[in-house]
């Protein structure tokens, strides 16, 4: 402490570069300060500080398995967060100058770069804007920073005597039997669950929080009504969802679209207090939807879109901006791809002639290559075990193909299959159904060669994430816009870190297996496998195989070869 005192006190008012003699650690008592990083002016990206206790005084059961770890990190990162806002003072001084700051989680809980708990330390990972006066030291100011209110802020968020025990235990059981809910999903020929009692609705179309006033609590329906016993809750009733085709429907603003976004919501684990922390999906389903002007390279959609003009083969179709039809196409062959057992539709969402086509057009349409949707729903999960949700709102020829049909009316569910199946008896199919078995889309290999990562600064090549929606691979912006089970920004830093891991190592590999070996590789060794830090790895969350193939797949210079 007095040696950072000292260096304080010797760099005071000099030019901003002087604080790159902060680097170092540094005890402080209870606790050590690393500082990792130094920014080079009070305009550039902050400095990466680390705070570490000196030994890890919470119960040992909190953090005894990696679900459990992952939950309790998950916990003290948000009392990070908590403690930033109740202690430190924030802008003083010119650019960042004064401001503190942890990576923010958003409702979901996620294996994160931004907290490590070990059996004997627990750290947390920190931005800084060290203070300037213009872009001078202000030694006073950074001594109020690094030497008060950091350790303020360690005492409030990584100690017990800070934290209170019940809820770190409720925010970790919580984990644990969001997670065990969901392995139990297969075994029980479900393909989701939601518990009665969830809030679905959420707070806003910019909030993923949930709706406090107005918001009508599920209930579900007798016929699909599931009781489980969880290992720390104990008993929960819900809905189950069966494998196969099921139905959602329901008139305008009744919750279709609010129930599908909790489903795909449902691969990853919610806080407590999200309404949502007992709805659980497949970890492998995909949401999928119309992307137009995307691009597309080499996917086999030949099941879903046959030869087009000119003799043109859809087994290996390319296309810099797709339509509608072929983008949703292109979506559902590559998270075929990639693996899934559960596709969510929304019809809201989707291309019009690739969901339906009616006795007329199919009339008036001879040459039509595109198979629409409705005919392949049921392939899907009898020759490829994938079962689909989709959500309808006008097109009644699903009722026809449905296995079971949930109704919506006022945001409250209720079985209307009995119902559905007397529909289609007064109204039959205006057209047949073209059911034929489906294979599976031809596997890719990806070119590493053909993603041009540019040269950043200093001449490094660079890949890196822009917010939540983007990575800039060189001069490419990927856009990641439609791609909807994006929880955090942290996420696509990953996931830019991983291509750019790919590219550096060369070669040509299997689409499926390069993003599995990748993710195998983080899970063992973590996060910070990914390297080419400065500093800490502070601000990355762990994606899914879905997600990291999806981003793939929208890099527009990307080549591919098929799979032989």
């Amino acid at each position: 402490m007095r040696r950072l005192q000292a260096t304080l006190d010797r760099i005071d008012r000099k030019g901003y570069g002087a604080y790159r003699d902060l680097a170092g650690s540094y005890d402080l008592g209870s606790f050590t300060l690393f500082v990792d990083r130094v920014q080079r002016d009070p305009f550039a990206p902050p400095s990466l500080v680390r705070l570490r206790t000196e030994e890890n005084g919470f119960a040992p059961d909190l953090f005894e398995n990696p679900v459990r770890r992952v939950a309790f990190e998950d916990f003290l990162t948000r009392r990070v967060e908590e403690a930033i806002r109740g202690v430190v003072r924030g802008s003083r001084g010119s650019g960042g100058s004064g401001r503190v700051e942890v990576q923010r989680p958003s409702q979901v809980v996620l294996p994160r770069t931004a907290m490590v708990v070990k059996p004997d330390y627990v750290e947390a990972r920190l931005a800084v804007g060290l203070p300037a006066r213009g872009r001078t030291v202000d030694a006073r100011a950074a001594r109020t920073v690094l030497l008060e209110e950091l350790p303020e802020v360690a005492r409030r968020s990584l100690t017990p005597e800070g934290v209170r025990e019940g809820q770190a235990r409720g925010h970790v059981e919580t984990v644990e039997d969001a997670r065990y809910l969901r392995g139990l999903l297969p075994g029980l020929g479900l393909v989701a669950f939601v518990a009665d009692g969830a809030v679905l609705p959420r707070e806003s179309g910019a909030s993923d929080r949930p709706l406090r006033e107005g918001a009508v609590p599920f209930e579900s329906p007798e016929e699909f009504r599931v009781a489980l016993d969880l290992p720390n809750r104990g008993s929960l009733s819900g809905m189950g969802i069966p494998e196969g085709v099921t139905l959602v429907a329901g008139g305008g603003f009744h919750g279709k679209s609010t129930l599908l976004s909790a489903l795909s919501w449902g691969v990853y684990d919610h806080v407590p207090g999200d309404g949502r922390e007992y709805v659980v999906a497949r970890g492998d389903a995909v949401k999928v939807r119309a992307e137009d002007g995307r691009s597309i390279s080499g996917v086999d959609i030949s099941a879903m879109i046959g030869e087009l003009p000119g003799g043109r083969s859809t087994e290996d179709f390319s296309t810099p901006n797709a339509s509608g039809s072929t983008s949703q196409a292109a979506n559902i062959a590559e998270a075929l791809e990639v693996g899934t057992s559960l596709l969510l539709v929304d019809e809201d969402t989707s291309a019009t002639n690739f969901m339906i086509r009616d006795e007329r057009m199919r009339e008036l349409v001879r040459r039509e290559p595109i198979s629409p949707f409705i005919d392949l729903v049921r392939p899907l999960h009898r020759s490829l075990g994938v079962s689909t949700v989709v959500v309808v709102g006008g097109v009644g020829d699903y009722l026809d193909v449905a296995d079971r049909v949930i109704l919506l009316e006022d945001y409250a569910p209720s079985d209307a299959t009995p119902r559905a199946h007397e529909v289609t008896r007064v109204f039959p199919p205006r057209a047949p159904l073209a059911e034929r078995a489906v294979r599976p889309p031809r596997g890719r290999r990806i070119l590493a060669s053909s993603v041009d990562l540019g040269r950043g600064g200093r001449g490094r090549e660079t890949a890196r994430s822009r917010g939540l929606h983007a990575v800039e691979l060189g001069r490419e912006r990927v856009d990641l816009s439609s791609v909807e089970q994006l929880a955090e920004a942290g996420q696509t830093e990953a996931v830019a870190r991983l291509i750019g891991r790919f590219v550096a190592a060369g070669g040509v590999r299997e689409m499926r297996g390069l993003v599995e070996e990748a993710l195998a590789t983080v899970s063992k060794g973590g996060l910070g496998e990914l390297g080419g830090f400065r500093g800490h790895p502070g601000e990355m969350s762990l994606p899914r195989a879905q997600e990291v193939a999806a981003a793939i797949n929208r890099i527009r210079s990307i080549r591919v070869v098929p799979d032989t």
